[in-house]
């Protein structure tokens, strides 16, 4: 018995001397201080935070969660992409370059279909954004709603105005009833500018110059889908062709799509089977096509909202011009006046007489424009700008 006790007093007395001797167990509750804090997966998104049809956003940023006073901007492209040479790609250049300029964290993220639309704005709703730029007449119930839903997030969409409806509310959504004299931004919108643009007034100066220019007196326009912005581009163009040459025929076809440039060329090259030989294109990569079928038939064409001599060097040489629309000027003017506390809500249109729509450069098509063509240009420019020129739209 003593024995025994003897061994077990040993045993014991041997295990307290290997405790002693192991390396004491790290704290659970302590990260180690070599591993950085990340707060925000760019390149590899965690699956479990959203369906993999949802469409992964570009972020240029590592904060998630804006501080007070602290500018975090994030921008919800069309299905068209960051990369279709006009519309998307500059209001995404302008808002960008503005969010740089004033050291603010930005992010944008492309649509795969309009079903992603109000997700899109939502995702960069909960992770703290605070300037939410939507992009495209299509954006605007899903826009309206997110900022019913959100009054402290600011928002801007281009192209898409909000007016009462018949029963006096705004959006869907909203049960804010406007008064007589109101508008939609006094209350119910009161965090969303619209930026608009007189395409009307600068598809009329294209069409002056597409009516001078043709020697069919047969010119086209293959546009993309037929929601009001496009239809501005298409009666000013085609008004203003007719006012410079009465004898001129106008084609034109909607494309109910904004990023099918092959269904655009063939539209492009049929209008060509009917004698056009000045093709205008309106709709993001879906005009583009029938760019270039002009390009490739050696006839003349106009681009569209920016100068796509430089966004598509395809075709520049056969360009005469392009009806642009400063969407990298409005965009970056809303990021800073964000910044700066001086964003207005309501309506920011840009028109021909303040410089925010117009015509780009003639560029290598200069010397093959008549004298008599660039004055009625010019005339043109000045009739729009005092107003006592009517462009078509809305009569």
């Amino acid at each position: 018995m003593r024995k025994s006790l003897l061994v077990l007093a040993l045993l014991a007395v041997f295990a307290m001397l290997i405790s002693a001797c192991a390396p004491a167990a790290a704290d659970p509750t302590e990260a180690p201080e070599e591993t950085p804090e990340v707060t925000e997966a760019v390149e590899t998104p965690e699956e479990t935070d959203a369906p993999e049809e949802t469409p992964e956003a570009t972020v240029e940023a590592t904060e998630t969660e804006a501080a007070d006073g602290e500018v975090r901007v994030a921008v919800v492209l069309d299905t068209g992409g960051e990369n279709d040479r006009s519309f998307n790609e500059y209001t995404l250049k302008g808002a960008r370059e503005a969010a740089e300029e004033i050291g603010a964290d930005f992010a944008y993220v492309v649509s795969e279909s309009p079903a992603d639309y109000g997700r899109n704005i939502e995702n960069f709703v909960s992770e703290g954004y605070n300037m939410i730029i939507t992009v495209g007449f299509l954006m605007g119930d899903s826009t309206a709603e997110a900022a019913i839903a959100n009054p402290d997030v600011s928002f801007a969409i281009i192209d898409y105005a909000y007016f009462p409806n018949d029963t006096g509310t705004c959006a869907p959504g909203s049960d804010v009833v406007v008064e007589a004299d109101g508008t939609c931004y006094d209350e119910a919108l009161a965090n969303v500018t619209s930026l608009m643009f007189a395409e009307d007034e600068v598809g009329y100066l294209a069409g002056v110059l597409a009516g001078c220019m043709t020697e069919s007196n047969i010119i086209g326009s293959v546009s993309g889908m037929e929601i009001p912005p496009v239809q501005k581009f298409v009666t000013g163009y085609q008004t203003g062709a007719k006012a410079q040459n009465p004898d001129v025929e106008t084609l034109n076809v909607y494309i109910p799509d904004f990023n099918d440039p092959a269904t655009g060329k063939a539209a492009g090259v049929e209008q060509i089977s009917q004698g056009a030989d000045v093709i205008f294109g309106v709709g993001g990569n879906t005009g583009n096509g029938g760019l270039l079928a002009a390009h490739e038939a050696g006839l003349l064409a106009i681009g569209v909202d920016v100068d796509q001599y430089f966004t598509y060097p395809e075709v520049a040489a056969s360009l005469l011009t392009s009806a642009a629309k400063n969407m990298d000027v409005a965009a970056g003017d809303a990021v800073r006046g964000f910044a700066d506390g001086s964003l207005e809500a309501g309506i920011s249109l840009a028109t021909i007489a303040n410089g925010g729509v117009g015509l780009a450069p003639y560029h290598d098509q200069e010397a093959n424009i008549a004298q008599e063509c660039m004055d009625a240009v010019d005339a043109a420019r000045e009739g729009l700008a005092d107003g006592t020129i009517d462009t078509g739209w809305g009569d």
